[in-house]
């Protein structure tokens, strides 16, 4: 069959693999499979429910949910088939956030995972005049249920009525509208259509290093995110399983538990990984200390294709077999592949974990447009270090005068919703201006250099990419978060939150007192005198008007629930500022 809207994956995964173990979700201890025709039984059965609630085509159905599971797949599968438009939402983002989007949307139905949620958007019946009801995943005191939805569906009368919808839904319909939570301003309502994420999932398919109709994958990025959404209709499109994390803190329970070949994840998480793995090594002694750091050291080293030689090749063998063969252990022993989007990824992670045998794909794309536009692959000398990769598929990638990278193809969303003017500003003569900055090499492969909006003029003409001063800072393990400012200033520096936990067991080890509190800590000058020899190590990296000259440390931990981090975790320039004027005023003297 050939698919051409979203909800025709599953029928297509029904007709050409029949999987037994399609979603796998983990309730009370317990993994629970639903196979592929389970799944678009329950997605009729939904469709047939919300048809009898009143629920039209064009509706926006809000899908909120703490973690990923099957029941989200479920309701975008139900809505979909009818014509309606599923409207994901991160569950961290703010109350302010959901108000604004709920009615901005006008959103006439919810469903939610759980107690914690409903909480928070309960309130919203007061505030969004088209909210009807709320329903939640989770059994909970005082708040309907999914499952009534599923019992009303449970009448078949209505099934052709679901067909003729199917039916009348084309490619170029709206499916769904993604509010995007950005480093600046408010929230932009993305609308994407079927054919928009469709074309970007079959064209992205070619690039992902997977054994078709024989895998397993470990879901845990937000499945709102269209980056993970649109993985899940390419799991759905290769016959692969999908196994949901219960959360961030149990992943490592649940990677070793299900041993997924292929996971998706975002910078943040592998440096996380990779300072604990550090961690753990520095708390060796003796031949297993030194044979760890000369594994990482050689890791550090590793360049793709054999370029570094046969005697290099050779000890990485050993590596591998003493140490790095115990970092795969850790994730489960079967990942070969690691896809990372959403944030500009360090190198020496790309080249660590692809000298332990996981390989690192890094790719680029926005919620505009659906969301792949370029990624690497290890065949074809289609792989570069450092870089996002090449175009995908129907894809195109051109930079504009001023560095700015522009694209073109089936994937390039409809618009902002009831935004034309935003929409007109972004969408010129065919292409969509990402206001990201970049550079093509003579292969075709696209790196990326800053953000257009981002990357700002010192008071003495020279500009500066605080994107790339953060991401080489971060390599510092006392550094958890950075954020480069410097605007129209002098000079560039930086607003600090430093690597607490690391910080106190760095003191243990060297006998040093810094005090118990975040507050005391980055007060003590034997704190601030390690983390200014970080800086300065780095700083050697970039030219005299790029290098940071001030810093000052926060005591908070950065984190989404306090609105100072994205969901994708990048730091919310604007409000980071805002809460800190006081230290960027002491640095700038004011």
């Amino acid at each position: 069959m050939k698919i051409t809207r979203l909800f025709d994956f599953p029928y297509y995964q029904l007709e050409k693999y029949n999987t037994e173990k399609a979603f796998n979700t983990k309730y009370n201890g317990v993994w629970v499979a639903t196979s592929t025709r389970e799944f678009i039984a329950k997605g009729n059965t939904i469709s047939r429910g919300l048809l009898k609630l009143g629920i039209k085509p064009n509706d926006k159905i809000a899908v909120i949910s703490t973690a990923n599971r099957t029941e989200w797949n479920v309701m975008d599968l139900g809505i979909l088939q009818i014509g309606a438009q599923n409207v994901p939402m991160y569950p961290t983002i703010s109350s302010d956030e959901y108000e604004y989007i709920f009615n901005h949307a006008e959103i006439t139905h919810c469903f939610i995972s759980d107690a914690g949620l409903f909480e928070r958007v309960k309130v919203l019946k007061d505030k969004v005049p088209t909210l009807k009801e709320i329903y939640s995943f989770d059994e909970i005191e005082g708040c309907k249920n999914w499952k009534e939805v599923l019992e009303l569906g449970k009448d078949e009368s209505n099934q052709p009525e679901v067909e003729k919808l199917k039916d009348a839904v084309k490619p170029e319909d709206l499916a769904t509208i993604i509010y995007t939570s950005g480093t600046t301003g408010t929230p932009k309502g993305v609308m994407l259509s079927h054919n928009n994420i469709v074309s970007n999932t079959l064209a992205s398919q070619p690039r992902v290093p997977v054994p078709i109709g024989d895998y397993k994958v470990m879901s845990f990025l937000p499945v709102c995110h269209i980056f993970e959404r649109m993985l899940h209709y390419l799991y759905m499109y290769t016959g692969g399983e999908i196994y949901f994390a219960e959360s961030i803190e149990k992943i490592k329970d649940n990677v070793n538990e299900v041993h997924p070949t292929l996971m998706s994840v975002v910078p943040r998480l592998l440096e996380k990984i990779y300072d604990g793995i550090i961690a753990k090594g520095t708390d060796l002694t003796g031949i297993k200390k030194i044979l760890f750091f000369w594994a990482v050291g050689l890791g550090l080293q590793w360049k793709p294709y054999g370029q570094n030689g046969w005697w290099y090749e050779f000890k990485l063998k050993i590596a591998r077999k003493l140490i790095f063969s115990k970092w795969k252990a850790a994730l489960g022993g079967e990942i070969t592949t690691l896809v990372s989007g959403s944030a500009a990824l360090q190198s020496r992670l790309t080249k660590v974990f692809c000298a332990s045998g996981m390989m690192i794909m890094e790719g680029y794309g926005l919620t505009e447009t659906s969301p792949v536009v370029t990624v690497n692959m290890y065949k074809n000398n289609l792989f570069r270090i450092g870089s996002v990769g090449t175009t995908i598929e129907d894809v195109e990638v051109k930079i504009a005068e001023d560095g700015e990278i522009l694209i073109k193809g089936p994937n390039v969303m409809m618009g902002y919703y009831k935004d034309p003017e935003r929409t007109a500003e972004v969408l010129q003569n065919g292409y969509f201006h990402t206001g990201d900055k970049g550079e093509i090499d003579a292969d075709g492969f696209l790196y990326i250099t800053g953000r257009k909006k981002e990357i700002f003029k010192t008071s003495g003409g020279k500009y500066v990419s605080p994107v790339l001063l953060e991401n080489v800072m971060k390599q510092s393990r006392f550094i958890e978060q950075i954020m480069v400012v410097g605007d129209g200033e002098k000079m560039p520096a930086a607003i600090i939150q430093p690597t607490f936990d690391f910080i106190k067991e760095w003191a243990r080890r060297k006998g040093h007192t810094i005090g118990e509190t975040n507050a005391e800590i980055i007060a003590n000058e034997v704190v601030i005198a390690r983390i200014q020899k970080d800086i300065d190590k780095r700083n050697r990296k970039f030219g005299d008007w790029e290098k940071i000259k001030a810093f000052e440390l926060t005591p908070d931990v950065w984190g989404i629930d306090n609105n100072l981090l994205t969901p994708t975790m990048k730091p919310k320039r604007d409000v980071i500022k805002a809460k800190y004027i006081h230290l960027y005023n002491k640095i700038y003297g004011y």
